[in-house]
């Protein structure tokens, strides 16, 4: 191709080189900072510190060593760091470092701070230092939702749900492997005195001797702790095979196994909450090693007692907690107790044809005789009374038959294939559980337990998904309890936020 066919254009007519700012990152500025302009007005970081400065905090002051007129580091203030740990919850930060971190760049945090970086030594300490004043804490944002009519206590719904502890299932260890590792740590503490005492004294030798000497020393610490939990577990267990299986965690102790929401098994603690169905708010929180929710309704509503002064009126829970004690001391209580029976009758259909009996031979074929106190099987052989068993108000009667008519009956192989003769049990219910039974057969009764799940469980959702409490980062069920609390009361301060501060907010800037 000739250069005929692609003519230069004019000189004036070319494009000129793009001009572009350039970016100095080798440079030094000094800017003003207005610290108060760093949120806006209806930032929730604002609303965080109004309801906290607004606090009756002395119990978290009580423990601060400096005072006013003597030499010494001032503390930061309680409320900055309960503000500061309030926050990063519902941001779902609950690492003490990132909250430090998060000190030096992000403005909600500067503001809290005045521009000032906290340390996360003295963040983690404070998280889990004030349990009892943290307590009084949650009570009175409680009273402050129950002004604002948030909480009525009329209907309380309650739920339970394994949250992952800061364990993995291969640090738990049976009680042989749990006392060899604990000969080895002894061991290495006393070669670790006896090292210490040769080194001569030396500074850097006796630093890293003593280092030495700690981490071993808090392992043989957490071994022991392993030790006396496993007692514990095998205490509660009945079977020897079971016993002996039994294991602990070296890692955290107290932590159990438990079998987690979404299927499979492993370590964890029970987080049960009460909510107020008027408006979600939390009114009760506590935390277990019990891997079913069996026995936790009445601590459950003895915490909401300790918190409002008063027991709900009406309680709705799954069928987990159902069962005769608990219905028995929730209408001591005045309670109205909404949750469904349990199905006894097709667990025992289940546990009959496991061991291979017949339909025709299932317990309501049975014919129970008043007068004489016995049962005639389908095949016309009695089963005489044996036994009586109490239990927590209920009574079980068992009947046998004898052992030479069930061997010569032909229809032994239909009626108990597995065992010498048949027996069976006759319970006798307290007046409670048919009056609850005949309440929850009712329409009204079952429309009520619809709505558990949508407020029982919403607290839950909210607290795993927006704060992230999938596992605690804590170890112990002190400390557990301890995080689990911190997540709640932010839970309800963003719920106070949300339906109190925000509209009263847009009136005033809308003023």
């Amino acid at each position: 191709m000739s250069d005929k066919s692609c003519p230069v254009p004019p000189r004036a007519e070319r494009r000129r080189a793009a001009r572009c700012k350039p970016v100095n990152r080798e440079q030094l500025l000094l800017r003003s900072v207005d610290v108060e302009k760093l949120v806006e007005e209806d930032h929730p970081v604002r609303a965080i510190w109004e309801l906290v400065d607004g606090s009756d905090l002395e119990s978290f002051y009580e423990t601060i060593e400096a005072v006013e007129g003597e030499a010494g580091c001032s503390a930061w203030d309680p409320r900055v760091l309960i503000s500061l740990w309030l926050y990063g919850y519902s941001r779902a930060v609950s690492s003490a470092r990132e909250i430090s971190r998060r000190c030096g760049y992000d403005p909600a945090y500067q503001w809290l701070t005045g521009l000032e970086v906290i340390n996360h030594h003295t963040l983690s300490d404070f998280r889990v230092q004030h349990g009892p004043a943290l307590d009084e804490l949650f009570v009175q944002v409680l009273g402050v939702l129950s002004h604002e009519g948030l909480i009525t206590l009329e209907r309380v719904m309650h739920d339970g749900v394994k949250v992952e502890a800061c364990a993995s299932d291969k640090s738990f260890r049976r009680q042989e492997t749990l006392e060899r590792h604990m000969d080895w740590a002894r061991q290495q503490v006393k070669e670790m005195k006896e090292r210490e005492e040769e080194a001569g004294g030396l500074e850097v030798r006796e630093r890293v001797a003593k280092a030495r000497e700690r981490a071993v020393r808090e392992r043989r610490e957490r071994l022991e702790w392993a030790l006396r939990e496993l007692k514990e577990v095998q205490a509660g267990k009945s079977d020897p095979e079971k016993r002996q299986k039994a294991r602990a965690s070296t890692t955290d102790p107290e932590a159990r196994i438990m079998q987690q929401p979404g299927g499979g098994f492993g370590p964890s603690y029970n987080v049960q909450l009460s909510s107020d169905a008027k408006a979600d708010v939390i009114v009760g929180m506590g935390v277990t090693q019990a891997a079913n929710d069996t026995g936790e309704l009445v601590p459950a509503v003895e915490r909401v007692e300790t918190n409002l002064g008063e027991v709900p009126q009406q309680v709705v829970v799954d069928g987990g907690f159902i069962n005769q004690g608990t219905i028995v001391a929730m209408e001591g209580r005045g309670i109205d107790l909404i949750g469904p029976m349990p199905d006894h009758a097709s667990q025992t259909v289940a546990a009959l044809e496991k061991r291979g009996v017949a339909p025709e031979f299932f317990p309501q074929a049975f014919r129970y005789e008043g007068e004489r106190n016995v049962y005639v099987c389908p095949a016309g052989r009695e089963l005489a009374f044996e036994s009586q068993e109490k239990s927590e108000g209920s009574a079980r009667y068992r009947y046998r038959a004898k052992g030479a008519d069930c061997q010569s009956c032909p229809s032994k192989g239909q009626c108990c294939p597995q065992s010498q003769r048949r027996s069976l049990v006759r319970s006798e219910e307290p007046p409670e559980v048919r009056r609850h039974r005949e309440k929850m057969a009712r329409e009204s009764a079952r429309e009520i337990y619809k709505q558990r799940s949508q407020i029982a469980e919403f607290p839950h959702a909210w607290i795993k998904e927006k704060f992230g409490l999938r596992r605690f980062r804590l170890r112990g069920l002190m400390k557990v309890r301890i995080e689990a609390l911190w997540a709640c009361l932010t839970y309800n301060i963003c719920q106070w936020i949300r339906l109190c501060w925000r509209p009263k907010q847009a009136v005033r800037v809308g003023n």
